[in-house]
């Protein structure tokens, strides 16, 4: 059975996941969505004229709940994937001025309100009109899901992050067999804890002095410790090329909850609205934990709130309310000390447009 796919936001990464769905044969409809009308058709069309899967391309202001829920009752998908926020992630990348690199020291959880509106809106929208099927969210989700499950609002499983870590563990994984003589086919079982910021070490292929730092790899169904085999790709520097890796490392977990699908063993963001990322298991549209036994859950948990403060985010209340790092309010200290102040749900846009103002001075 084939499935449609709804995408919230045709940006650069979300059109490499749409294009990477399309390619995969396992989809024969997507809607894609934007607010940005200048992309989105053209984008549309080349998947259509590239692939055999239907490509319709909705303008829409994700920000505005009742217009999200009248595309959900007309589109009728299977799954829906957000990868829409207020401000690309990478928005930072090229500048030297000293606002942005008060932000790139403080963390990105300093972009929470620009990245929370339109996920929040599209899971209230997704609960309003009890839609059933699984969303997938790219939107910062190792801390985003946090906060929405404070609130009844989580989606079913975060994308990239620790699937990026996933992906370049298994390739340094699947050499190392191969110079040893071996098969590929011989590839254990790998399961990962890893944490958004755990993402750039890992890409650029630096490994942190400090073990105790490093994402956790377990392999095989034991779960023996080879955290250094996250760091032994190709480095790469951080920019807007790593959604390449994102898309694909997306791609099997997208797969996996479509109708029908092959259970899939992966690691992804954001389980059960926990922080950070986790071994799952994705079997009919649900996803379960998979840690090894020498894993406990509340150790997983207690690793990525201490690794997530490098991210700026030192607790989220049961209210959804997000508490700063000292890191983060020490670098925004000379910019705007209101930028770390508690960020409740009510503050969002008064938030992003003060975090704008800032950007733009």
């Amino acid at each position: 059975m084939k499935a449609c796919v709804l995408i919230v936001g045709v940006g650069d990464a979300g059109s490499k996941i749409a294009d990477a769905l399309a390619r995969s044969g396992k989809v024969d409809r997507l809607v894609l969505t934007d607010q940005s009308q200048e992309r989105g058709p053209t984008i549309a069309g080349m998947l259509a004229s590239c692939y055999e899967c239907s490509v319709d391309f909705n303008g829409l202001d994700a920000t505005r709940q009742q217009d999200v829920e009248q595309l959900l009752h007309a589109a009728k998908p299977d799954l829906v994937v957000q990868s829409a926020s207020l401000l690309s992630p990478w928005a930072m990348i090229g500048r030297t001025d000293m606002v942005a690199t008060a932000l790139g020291q403080a963390g990105l959880a300093v972009q929470l309100p620009a990245q929370l509106p339109i996920l929040m809106t599209v899971m209230r929208a997704i609960r309003a009109i009890d839609f059933q099927g699984p969303v997938a969210n790219l939107s910062f989700p190792d801390v985003s899901h946090v906060i929405l499950d404070r609130l009844g609002l989580a989606p079913t499983i975060g994308l990239g992050n620790v699937s990026m870590q996933h992906l370049r563990v298994r390739t340094a994984l699947r050499e190392q067999i191969i110079r040893d003589g071996g098969s590929s086919d011989e590839m254990p079982l790998i399961r990962l804890v890893g944490h958004h910021n755990q993402v750039y070490d890992v890409m650029k292929a630096q490994a942190p002095t400090n073990p105790d730092e490093r994402c956790r790899v377990y392999l095989g169904k034991a779960g023996e410790r080879a955290d250094e085999l996250a760091y032994q790709g190709f480095p790469m520097m951080p920019g807007v090329d790593y959604n390449i890796i994102t898309a694909a490392a997306a791609l099997p977990v997208l797969l996996a909850l479509l109708p029908g699908a092959e259970s899939l063993r992966f690691s992804a963001p954001a389980p059960r609205g926990l922080p950070g990322g986790y071994p799952v298991v994705i079997e009919g549209g649900k996803v379960e934990l998979d840690l090894p036994e020498n894993a406990p859950l509340q150790d997983a948990v207690a690793f990525h709130w201490r690794i997530g403060r490098a991210d700026g985010v030192d607790s989220v209340a049961d209210d959804g309310t997000v508490v700063f790092s000292e890191q983060a309010k020490q670098a925004v200290r000379l910019i705007d000390p209101v930028l770390c102040e508690p960020l409740s749900p009510s503050d969002y846009l008064p938030r992003y447009q003060l975090l704008m103002r800032h950007l733009n001075s």
